[in-house]
Order: structure tokens, then sequence, then C-alpha cells
């Protein structure tokens, strides 16, 4: 990681690290998996306190993942999983997402966890 962190200079920036919403909480079945992602959120946080000093930020961007459904088979379940009415969410919002943190708009975020998840963690 050293190594990379010459490349950021005296004027800081961003590192987002791209998690799951298992990284927020835990499901049945998946001990290997959501143990993993909680990981990387406790590697962000870690790096947020370790190189806050430094202007550097870093959070997560987080996206649900579905176990192995196919499209057909998984739309309609999918779908009443989330607050919104869709069945996942496209790849390009969890880019918007990764560029805005990048951006000097979320100067200020650090250490967070930026959920990209179609109300997926927010359903009661």
């Amino acid at each position: 990681m050293n190594a990379g962190l010459t490349h950021f200079g005296d004027h800081g920036g961003a590192i987002i690290i791209i998690s799951s919403t298992n990284g927020l909480r835990g499901t049945a079945n998946t001990a290997h998996y959501t143990s993993s992602k909680h990981a990387v959120v406790g590697l962000a946080r870690t790096l947020a306190n370790e190189l806050g000093t430094r202007a550097i930020r870093v959070n997560t961007a987080l996206r649900p993942d579905p176990e192995q459904p196919t499209i057909d088979d998984a739309a309609e379940s999918l779908t009443a999983r989330h607050l919104l009415p869709v069945p996942w969410v496209e790849p390009v919002d969890v880019a918007n997402a990764v560029v805005f943190l990048a951006s000097d708009e979320a100067r200020y975020i650090t250490g967070t966890q930026l959920v990209v998840d179609a109300g997926l963690l927010g359903r009661a």
C-alpha cells in the first residue's frame, strides 16, 4: 500500500473500495463472503484514520450481490427486496458514486460507506 500512496503527493486524494451490503450486515449461509466484506469496510475505516492527516479520504461504495440467479429468475424477487421499484443497481450507478467520492465535491467525506443499493438496507 505504501508504494501506491507515493502517487498522492502533497495534495491528498481519494481511495474508494467497492464493497457490498454484506459489509454492513450479515446474511444466512454467507459467512465467508460476509466476513470478507466486513473486512473491506474495516480496512476503509482504518485507512481513513491513518491517511486523514495527509488529506486522503477513504470510503467504500456498496452494491448488492445476488448469489447466482439468472436475470429472468431474479428480477421479480430482487425488486421485492428494494425500496425502489428496480431489480438491481446498474454498474453505471456504482461508477457515478465512485466518481463523486473521488471528486472535490466529496472533499470532506471520509471513513464512510456510500450505499448504492436501491434501498435494500433500508427495507424493514
